[in-house]
């Protein structure tokens, strides 16, 4: 007995199913407009941009006013005018805004390693679901045959041509079929949940029994450069050691004296004095070890990069590995299942009633397990693939 499901498997690897990729890519899309976690994202990334623009600018300028009632009155009263600007060290500002610009662009990575971490979750459960609906529509023709073998011992036990014992392992295998369909149906009830709850709550009814696999690549090390290049979370850190590195410059500049400009008048009976005032402001303790604690922030964002950059070279180098000896299995065990199919011999056995029904069912569920275990294969290697191309 050739089963569909060894057909849809074998061109599984043999050629791309791009309906099935469309599928699992429009749900990637719709997936990513709905989700309420990333909507939120969105909206702090947002703000957090906001926030990184706000205390760069000068200092809010200072504006006095005095009126003095002279005594005895006889020498008048006396009125004051006083507008003053605080200025740091030229250089301050053009650090402050290059530090903004690369917190934002922090924040837009941030919401990036969000979104595709979702991206991932979402093609993990497609790969889960695939997986169950094939093992669905296999289970559903064991059902069938199962309930076939069921009703022909029942019409041969009325006659009298077998017993009640054989009877019953007919019904008992027909019992243990459907109970094993309706678990997989509440697997992939469970499985449609995750996909709404991503969703935003929203029904997507996924029933794909095939997917395409991308083709892995050979050369890891010119893949990896590519992956490194779009890891949102390695860039973060590149963006946070500039960032260090221009605090450096900014503690320094903030160091520098401060500059302080304005307009004075004063008034009183008979005379006016008015003019511009300049003043300065030496940073002796204020800003101490600021600079200090700069340089070892920078050190410290060298050292997590490095770190990052070691451990997210070998994960991906595990995970190629992985994938590649997966495809390996897969490709190996489709072609032996497909030689090694006895499926219609031991039909015809039965019939002829040269094996009991119980041989005939253990003989069969052999068949049965190396199919779902060549169907967990393919969803190991789907996994495999998905998170291995995370990044590209």
């Amino acid at each position: 007995m050739k089963h569909l499901l060894l057909l849809f498997t074998a061109i599984l690897v043999l050629s791309s199913n791009l309906f099935a990729q469309n599928t699992i890519e429009n749900i990637v899309t719709e997936i990513a407009k709905n989700n309420t976690t990333l909507s939120a994202l969105r909206k702090k990334a947002d703000a957090e941009k906001i926030g990184n623009k706000t205390g760069i600018y000068l200092q809010n300028p200072e504006a006095e006013f005095s009126y003095l009632w002279g005594n005895p009155s006889v020498i008048g009263n006396r009125t004051d005018i006083s507008i003053r600007q605080t200025f740091d060290f030229p250089t301050a500002y053009g650090y402050k805004n290059q530090i903004s610009d690369l917190k934002n662009e922090q924040a837009e990575l941030e919401y990036l390693k969000q979104l595709k971490a979702i991206r991932l979750e979402t093609k993990l459960i497609c790969s889960d679901l695939i997986y169950i609906n094939a093992l669905k529509l296999e289970s559903s023709k064991r059902l069938a045959h199962a309930q076939n073998i069921a009703e022909s011992y029942k019409a041969i036990f009325d006659i009298g041509e077998t017993s009640i014992i054989e009877f019953n392992k007919a019904k008992l295998n027909l019992l243990n079929t459907q109970k094993e369909l309706e678990s997989i149906k509440i697997e992939r009830n469970s499985l449609w949940s995750e996909l709404a709850r991503l969703n935003g709550g929203q029904f997507i009814d996924f029933t794909d029994t095939v997917s395409d696999i991308s083709v892995i690549p050979e050369n890891f090390e010119q893949w990896y450069a590519l992956a490194e290049n779009n890891n949102p979370m390695l860039n973060w850190l590149k963006k946070e050691i500039e960032i260090s590195e221009k605090q450096v410059g900014l503690n320094r500049a903030m160091s520098l004296p401060k500059l302080q400009a304005g307009y004075m008048s004063e008034s009183v009976v008979g005379e006016q004095f008015q003019g511009i005032t300049a003043g300065i402001s030496i940073s002796l303790w204020e800003n101490k070890n600021q600079t200090k604690f700069a340089r070892a922030m920078a050190l410290a964002s060298e050292s997590m990069v490095s770190d990052y950059k070691i451990q997210f070279y070998n994960h991906l180098k595990a995970l190629h590995e992985k994938a590649i000896g997966l495809q390996k299995n897969v490709l190996d065990y489709r072609s032996g299942l497909f030689s090694l199919d006895n499926s219609d011999l031991l039909k015809k056995a039965l019939d002829k009633g040269e094996i009991s029904l119980i041989n005939y069912l253990s003989e069969l569920s052999f068949y049965y397990e190396s199919v779902n275990k060549l169907l967990e294969l393919e969803r190991d290697l789907n996994k495999s693939v998905a998170e291995l191309n995370q990044y590209m």
